[in-house]
């Protein structure tokens, strides 16, 4: 707006790059912008030390440790690349890193629909749904230890559940089959993590405008059309961060896995995880496990790399659902 002169009239505000006007007359880049942010990067030092402390320093010291021999207790000798020669060279790390993919693909291909549903049917606003969330929550709650020892005796052949109903189904040899054992901790897995993700969605699925839905009702579009036109495109971001958590996250399986089948029948559940711990603290070679340890770094931060660069950028998940 201008004066009769011509001029602009001194209303308080400072227009910007973009012909808005901003607040105060100050720009961003102004001296007191500049100090409005100085606090803020002050309060993130805690943290940033904390990340250092117990995340990149015991990354360096295992790293460190996968060029030495160390039995855990003893001196630590420097052996060069001879760990790295050995574990690579090892015939069970394929096997290991196969198993390791087999869970985190199937786990994932199960996990993410059913959290999607779920966290789709939770977000409604239903007084009944509430409880339900709460009940549907209770798995997460449990440790990793508590629900393999409860589901080691509720499929155990002779004492379990299939014995006591006296149903022929459940009373196979659930954990001392290969197929079988991989295929039951594929379902604890799930089993415990889908309420977290289910949370997730719920989330997402709440904050997906109900105009558009009014809009599609209008239309025409019934329930199934809606989810597949707009609540699965406008939880694109959304299924990316969920998937990255569960990729990520399974590759450190080791608790349930450990009790549940201890690597067994013979290697078909021996992960990773369970291969370093074998090495490390049954076998006291610290100098390979720190090598398998290493290769999980890598193998998580490029897994979750991709799964960003498929994402897109930082700015368009910023305004998903807007």
């Amino acid at each position: 707006m201008a004066d009769l002169s011509g001029g602009p009239v001194a209303t308080g505000w400072a227009a910007s790059p973009t012909g808005l006007p901003h607040p105060g007359g100050r720009r961003p880049g102004s001296p007191h912008a500049a100090g409005r942010s100085g606090p803020v990067a002050w309060m993130a030092i805690p943290a940033l030390a904390i990340f250092i402390v117990f995340g990149i320093v015991p990354l360096f010291g295992v790293l460190f440790l996968s060029f030495t021999q160390w039995d855990g207790l003893g001196a630590i000798h420097p052996t060069g690349f001879a760990n790295w020669r050995s574990v690579l060279s090892d015939p069970g790390l394929p096997h290991s890193i196969w198993v390791t993919f087999e869970i985190m693909i199937l786990s994932w291909a199960v996990q993410t629909p059913l959290s999607l549903l779920l966290g789709t049917f939770l977000a409604g606003r239903q007084r009944y749904r509430g409880f339900l969330a709460v009940l549907f929550f209770v798995p997460l709650l449990l440790s990793s230890a508590a629900i393999a020892i409860t589901y080691k005796a509720l499929l155990d052949p002779n004492f379990g559940l299939g014995a006591g109903l006296k149903i022929g189904f459940l009373t196979q040899d659930w954990l001392g089959n290969s197929t079988l054992a991989l295929g039951v901790v594929i379902f604890v897995v799930s089993w415990q993590f889908i309420p977290f993700h289910s949370l997730i969605y719920q989330g997402g699925v709440r904050q997906i405008p109900t105009s558009m839905y009014e809009a599609a009702s209008i239309d025409g579009a019934g329930r199934v059309r809606q989810f597949f036109s707009i609540t699965v495109p406008q939880l694109k971001y959304t299924i990316i961060t969920s998937s990255t958590l569960m990729v990520v996250g399974s590759l450190t399986f080791f608790d349930l896995i450990f009790v549940l089948t201890a690597g067994g029948p013979g290697d078909a559940t021996r992960v990773l995880a369970l291969d370093m711990y074998k090495r490390g603290f049954q076998a006291n070679l610290m100098g390979p496990a720190s090598v398998i340890a290493v290769l999980l770094v890598l193998i998580g931060l490029a897994l979750a790399l991709l799964l960003r660069r498929l994402g897109g950028s930082t700015t368009a998940s910023q305004q998903e659902g807007a």
